[in-house]
């Protein structure tokens, strides 16, 4: 018997990378770094860049956007509400949302931007569901897109290697079937700040030409502190979900992990209980996308995917911000 229930669906995947390719090869001649350390150490082999200055990350998000409706056979004018979960912005103001909206021609949606780093698509997946739950909206779009080469210091080995650009769109629809938003679970520890972050740029540090000699402009981490918390976070978060539900790994198709690094994800799957062929891993074709990562796996196994499949999404990002979510698919062959 079909539930009652209204739930947030999936309706739909809509992804862009720009055809630009920085291999592991190329950044040998950047910094001091080579291919094998690279891959053992993150499972990175090359990541994508968006080499168009006249395009940034709104660009992106409304190609994902607009192949993500095509797909659904959703006019733009049909869409109710955009969330863009991303932490680089075309501009500081006005939010990406906005400029995604006028793109891509949704002339009678609304939306902003959810600013929560590697885990923002998580948690604007969780805001754009409860819209649909509430009754609120019948067509919500969630983005996550970053253009994170536009942020990130080539003489840093620590953070070059990691980061590429991407864009990923889902659309969220009301269904009573049982599938769709099942759970989830948020947390943020701001004691981290300092740990992942881009000091430059806002109303503390704003431009000067102190600060871009400092290059406080630039994405700045602590590998082995970010490291350590992000294995707990998204494996507890992950195992939180699954036991307030009753799941254990056998439940779960795949895990959608944020893919900052295998040896994270692999601590994640083993938590849940999961083997290899469960967990989405397309790390070494893009490198770390920031909040495009989720929607992007999503794209990629979009094809394998049928109704009814338990799908674990689990993030961690600076802030810190971590969660995951019980999503149940709702489409495929």
């Amino acid at each position: 018997m079909p539930d009652s229930k209204t739930t947030a669906a999936v309706t739909a995947v809509g992804t862009y990378l720009p055809p630009d390719r920085l291999t592991n090869a190329d950044l040998e001649k950047l910094v001091d770094t080579n291919d094998e350390w690279i891959r053992t150490r993150t499972g990175i082999e090359e990541r994508r860049i968006l080499k168009d200055k006249t395009k940034a990350t709104s660009f992106m998000a409304s190609e994902a956007a607009t192949q993500c409706l095509a797909k659904a056979g959703v006019d733009a004018s049909e869409v109710d509400c955009i969330l863009v979960a991303t932490v680089t912005p075309d501009v500081v103001f006005p939010s990406t949302a906005c400029l995604v909206q006028n793109q891509i021609g949704a002339t009678n949606a609304w939306g902003y931007d959810i600013s929560a780093a590697c885990s923002g698509f998580l948690y604007a997946l969780t805001t754009g569901s409860k819209m649909i739950e509430a009754g609120m909206h019948q067509k919500v779009l969630v983005i996550g897109a970053d253009t994170m080469t536009r942020i990130i210091d080539y003489t840093d080995r620590a953070t070059c290697i990691i980061f590429g650009d991407g864009a990923g769109a889902v659309l969220l629809e009301p269904t009573t079937d049982g599938t769709g938003f099942q759970d989830s679970v948020q947390y943020v520890d701001g004691s981290g700040v300092d740990s992942l972050w881009m000091p430059g740029g806002g109303s503390l540090h704003p431009a000067t030409h102190e600060t871009v000699d400092a290059r406080l402009h630039y994405a700045s981490q602590d590998g082995k502190t970010v490291f350590k918390r992000a294995v707990t976070g998204m494996a507890d978060a992950a195992a939180e979900v699954m036991e307030r539900n009753g799941l254990v790994g056998e439940d779960i198709r795949y895990l959608v992990p944020h893919q900052a690094n295998l040896r994270i994800i692999d601590a994640t799957a083993r938590r849940m209980g999961v083997g290899p062929d469960q967990v989405m891993v397309n790390i070494a074709k893009y490198g770390n996308t920031t909040a495009a990562t989720l929607p992007l796996c999503l794209g990629d196994w979009e094809d394998q995917l049928r109704p009814g499949d338990n799908l674990i999404l689990a993030a961690f990002g600076g802030g810190f911000t971590w969660g995951a979510t019980w999503l149940k698919w709702s489409y495929g062959a």
